[in-house]
């Protein structure tokens, strides 16, 4: 092929999408740490599918519009920080395709390198060893064989590029000593070259089709009714006509909710059933053509929190208004008292999308808004929506956990100017120490520590300080390593997993070791049995 057109690129993206899709746990499970939350793969195919969803929906066949689209709907479902590197090295393609409605090798190599010189801006200090590496090494090569051989066909060169994406993958390891000792390669650039391996397979005639999942682990399962209500109707497109199949559909919807009314004909479909994300669904459903009508109701009384929670808007524009992401009742709620006016469901587990962000500003009657990420593989993802509303005042506090964003919710003072707020929610950021424990899902050595699956680990801000075979003994553990003789307050906050009887054991554990105030309080979050936190 000498040239590629925007239907061949469509079916492209479709599928590297795939590919990706059907084997995100795989990169997942290639997370460093040991922790129940590698969710690289997860982050990155939830990101990539809906710029594709987008592209499927537009049902453009111009190459423009198609790279357009995608990195508009990448923009908007990134989700953590290989979410963000990937739509920024979309941007950075449709930024080289400008109004090409056909590229040559020489284009696509070109709209590579512009989308690996693109994300190394979107970042402020790359690392080596990672997907940026990876997109850059592969980019550089194959741009270097086509100008060896500037007849070489887009077939060719995609070939080129999918093999220098994976040497540069396997060789991670010696630009990251983390990833050595752990025994992985970066997951960042596995997913990538998973998405670039689709694109190959579909130029070599054998495309990756979505996998059907039999057999499902029961904790992979949808939890019980709860959440939301969703109903759609649905009218096929041409594409969607084509491609539906109900029994593939049916076994996606089951995995994201429960309570299922599907009932299809060959104009479309009618979907009923309880989730606890909507938007999946409905990313799920626009696939295969336009809603007729769309319906959500919160029916969820015990199973807080919601994707977003937000209170009513008010009728006059006031001056601050304060988002934080957390995962769990007690967390939404203790946040609330703390005067955030909306509560992101996220965490460690569930990074929020920019859309995300976006929809909680716009439900913030605010001329200054501050954002509370509260962990680091979120920050980019609020920073990108920051960056795209242009008419509020959007302050994103770098905070890494839940302890800095209490503090810097309790030094917040409304009746400061934003600069003021800034500096002094930054300041408490710098003095809370933040700790948390949790469990390990597999076996493996981090900084020389052998960690044993279902050991719990000791977790001191990034670092893997100890293990234990009991959570509260990692807990004492963790306090004992945190605490001098300058603290003065340690915040306490338990998690679904921990039971009262372990505080309450933390507590009097305290009240003997040291002369510091207790906080406690039942967060409920997921994963972490114990965040704690010391000022």
């Amino acid at each position: 092929m000498e040239k590629l057109n925007g239907l061949v690129f469509r079916g492209m993206l479709e599928s590297g999408c795939n590919h990706l899709n059907n084997r995100k746990k795989e990169v997942d499970a290639l997370n460093v740490f040991p922790v129940p939350d590698g969710d690289t793969g997860t982050n990155m195919s939830l990101t990539f599918s809906n710029g594709v969803n987008e592209v499927v929906k537009s049902g453009s066949e111009s190459l423009p519009v198609i790279a357009k689209t995608l990195q508009r709907g990448l923009l908007m479902g990134a989700r953590g920080n290989s979410g963000v590197i990937l739509s920024q090295i979309f941007r950075g393609f449709y930024q080289a395709v400008k109004e090409k409605e056909e590229l040559t090798a020489a284009d696509l190599s070109e709209a590579m390198k512009n989308g690996s010189a693109r994300e190394y801006k979107a970042v402020m200090r790359p690392v080596e060893g990672t997907i940026l590496t990876v997109v850059r090494e592969s980019s550089e090569a194959a741009a270097a064989a086509l100008e060896a051989d500037p007849d070489l066909t887009i077939e060719k060169y995609m070939d080129i590029l999918c093999a220098e994406a994976k040497k540069s993958v396997d060789h991670t390891p010696e630009l990251l000593p983390v990833l050595k000792e752990a025994h992985c390669v970066d997951s960042g650039g596995t997913g990538l070259l998973m998405i670039l391996e689709g694109f190959k397979a579909y130029l070599d005639g054998t495309p990756f089709t979505a996998e059907e999942k039999t057999d499902v682990p029961a904790e992979e399962k949808s939890p019980v009714a709860s959440g939301y209500r969703t109903e759609f109707i649905l009218n096929f497109n041409d594409h969607g006509r084509r491609s539906f199949k109900e029994e593939r559909f049916r076994k996606s919807v089951e995995q994201l909710g429960n309570k299922i009314t599907l009932i299809t004909d060959e104009n479309g479909i009618r979907l009923r059933l309880n989730t606890m994300t909507p938007g999946e669904i409905l990313m799920l459903g626009q696939r295969y053509g336009d809603f007729a009508k769309v319906q959500i109701e919160n029916i969820q009384d015990d199973l807080k929190p919601s994707i977003i929670e937000e209170p009513e808007k008010p009728v006059e524009e006031k001056e601050y208004g304060i988002i934080a992401v957390a995962a769990g009742d007690g967390l939404a709620k203790l946040f609330k008292d703390y005067r955030c006016d909306v509560v992101v469901s996220g965490g460690q587990t569930m990074n929020p999308s920019t859309q995300d962000f976006i929809d909680a500003i716009a439900g913030i009657h605010a001329r200054h808004i501050f954002i509370l990420p509260n962990n680091s593989n979120i920050i980019m993802a609020a920073k990108q929506a920051a960056h795209v509303t242009k008419d509020k005042d959007i302050i994103v506090i770098e905070t890494k956990s839940i302890l800095q964003g209490i503090s810097s919710c309790i030094v917040f003072n409304p009746d400061d100017t934003p600069e003021a707020n800034k500096d002094n929610m930054l300041d408490a950021v710098a003095h809370v120490k933040s700790g948390s424990v949790t469990y390990a899902i597999k076996d493996t050595t981090v900084d020389g520590n052998e960690i044993h699956a279902g050991d719990y680990m000791s977790i001191l801000e990034h670092d893997i300080i100890h293990t234990d075979h009991d959570a509260v003994g990692a807990a004492k553990y963790l306090i004992d390593a945190m605490c001098d003789d300058d603290s003065e307050i340690i915040t306490l906050i338990r998690g679904k997993d921990a039971t009262e009887e372990q505080c309450s054991e933390l507590e009097q554990y305290i009240a003997e070791n040291y002369e510091v105030d207790v906080d406690v309080q039942n967060g409920e979050q997921p994963v972490y049995s114990f965040f704690i936190g010391v000022e």
